[in-house]
């Protein structure tokens, strides 16, 4: 609706032009943002009285003949009761044919003084304020005492009045000031009266912004107090099940509201067949029986971290791990190994069904076109098609950019249906990092990747380095390895639900013990058991890893010769 005279002096800044008169008498100025309700513009402005209004022939079925003075009536377009607009001090205007133009809703202060109005045009549903508005309480607070068993809370004015109807006029409901996106300002602001009640119910607007709002109140209140309510799907608030005179729906709704717990965050006395009936992980057996001792097998949905230093085995035994899964279970994996190239990884897991060392040229040679063909059927297609589609490598050596990464780990969990990721290793996921960034990077890394296994239940083998130790022994000297050599960031081990390290002496000059890798469990959240777990012997001709007793390597010193380690 147009201003019924506009670039008007302003009587409170003093601007010459910058305010423009409203048709009902209170005038907006647009240089101190000052609103001037008509009786008090009336006041400043008696030499330049406002003008009758003129009213546009289209909207004069609803505003003509306005009785402009405020009083108490049923609100009926709102299905409000002449009881219930008193009991709150509702005040409306209305046209000669009754229908209902504007609402007055009064606010009071801590004191419950009357310190601000909200008046309401129903036509439009806009709306402004006149006096103290930042003094106010919430909507009806000035009705109801401290220390009631219930208080409810709703959105806007007219849904408490409703919800106070609806409910048998018996129980307190007030109104945050301003909607959803005032909610936590105005409870914020009147949290000690909130408090004071034993349970708050929050029926806020269904749509997604009250909901949302719901959820932020609810943080802001005692453990178990809050409860929001949810209505019957074809109804946005209180006051439409008001009009829809659903008094018994709207009581039931309120008695069934639950309360609020985060995200997360469960009763298990309401869970109890949640808990009786939770799926479980198949689980998959280690290929050596001393980690299967330690940590009762592999299971998807729990990260597993493999570390050692440079040059101790930990291609080797993840390679043994990659080769393991596909022979012995049905699942798809995928391999993301940062350090070499596709060819590489294909060669790694073909070397250990061929007990040889197929990426040695000199070695490839020496078989023949079917040979490697055997081999790659019988893993990566196996016997009627069993494998073909099985096993995904990420194909671009180097890569760092996490985004990138990410997006294909994710692609090969819910794209391929993988059940097992190899990271081989964490590290390279963020080479360049600038001096005291490493931490950062990597506590974002393991956050993400935690946060992926929370998403699709898939089990990670994560390859992690170990950072320099102090002294003149390191870990290529056996050493024995902790949670602390962890290189980068304690997330890695906080993150982890199991940690395996890596140890061998690969200078020692006996030549069994320089080929010998001792595992060690660091960490097992699953049993709990740590400790040497078992030892690993590595055979320079074939490539492959068995696990040998340590008895062995006294009785067989002398008969070993020198090995070397992939």
């Amino acid at each position: 609706m147009a201003f019924a005279r506009e670039h008007l002096p302003c009587p409170l800044c003093g601007s010459s032009d910058a305010l423009s008169e409203n048709h009902d008498g209170s005038a907006k100025c647009f240089s101190c943002a000052s609103f001037i309700p008509a009786w008090d513009y009336k006041e400043h402005n008696k030499e330049n009285p406002s003008p009758t209004p003129h009213l546009d022939n289209n909207r004069n079925n609803n505003i003509r003949h306005i009785n402009s003075s405020e009083e108490f009536i049923a609100l009926k377009d709102r299905g409000i009761s002449l009881n219930t607009a008193k009991k709150y001090g509702v005040k409306a205007t209305h046209n000669a044919q009754g229908v209902i133009l504007k609402h007055f809703y009064p606010y009071y202060d801590e004191r419950a003084t009357k310190v601000a109005t909200k008046e309401r045009a129903v036509h439009d549903k806009g709306f402004f304020w006149s006096g103290a508005q930042s003094e106010s309480c919430l909507f009806g607070q000035q009705l109801f005492n401290k220390g009631g068993k219930f208080l409810t809370i709703t959105e806007g004015e007219c849904d408490a009045m409703a919800a106070y109807e609806l409910l048998g006029s018996k129980w307190p409901v007030v109104s945050i000031k301003s909607g959803a996106q005032s909610a936590v300002k105005d409870i914020k602001e009147n949290l000690e009266y909130i408090e004071s009640f034993e349970n708050v119910v929050i029926a806020f607007d269904m749509d997604k912004h009250g909901q949302a709002a719901a959820k932020k109140v609810a943080r802001l209140l005692k453990p178990s107090k809050a409860k929001i309510m949810l209505l019957p799907e074809t109804y946005k608030d209180p006051n439409d099940l008001l009009l829809a005179n659903q008094h018994k729906l709207f009581v039931r709704a309120f008695w069934d509201a639950k309360t609020y717990t985060p995200s997360g965050v469960l009763s298990v006395s309401e869970n109890r067949e949640k808990y009786k009936n939770r799926p479980k992980h198949e689980l998959v057996l280690y290929p050596w029986q001393g980690l299967n001792r330690k940590l009762e097998g592999l299971r998807r949905g729990e990260l597993v971290v493999v570390a050692g230093g440079t040059g101790l085995g930990k291609t080797s035994v993840t390679r043994e791990l990659e080769h393991w899964l596909i022979s012995s279970t049905k699942d798809k994996i995928g391999i993301l190994s940062l350090e070499e190239s596709y060819q590489r990884t294909v060669d790694g897991i073909l070397s250990i069904e061929a007990n040889v060392k197929l990426h040695i040229h000199r070695i490839r040679d020496q078989y023949s076109e079917e040979d490697i063909d055997k081999w790659f059927d019988a893993v990566y297609v196996g016997e009627n098609r069993a494998n073909f589609n099985r096993v995904w490598i990420h194909a671009h050596y180097g890569e760092t950019d996490l985004d990138v990464i990410f997006s294909k780990l994710r692609f090969m969990i819910i794209g391929c249906d993988c059940k097992w990721i190899f990271i081989d290793h964490l590290h390279m996921m963020f080479t360049g990092a600038a001096p005291g960034e490493e931490q950062i990077r990597i506590a974002a890394i393991m956050k993400e990747l935690t946060a992926l296994i929370a998403e699709t239940g898939v089990g990670i083998i994560l390859v992690s380095h170990l950072r320099r130790i102090d002294g003149n022994k390191g870990h290529e000297n056996g050493i024995e390895t902790g949670l602390n050599h962890l290189r980068g960031s304690h997330s890695i081990a906080q993150q982890a639900d199991c940690v395996i390290g890596l140890e061998r002496n690969q200078q020692s000059e006996d030549p069994l013990e320089a080929s010998t890798t001792k595992v060690r469990v660091l960490k097992s959240r699953y049993t709990g058991d740590v400790g040497v777990a078992t030892h690993l012997l590595y055979d320079n001709d074939t490539g492959r890893i068995s696990e040998i007793d340590t008895d062995d390597v006294a009785h067989n010193l002398e008969e070993e010769t020198t090995l070397g380690f992939e």
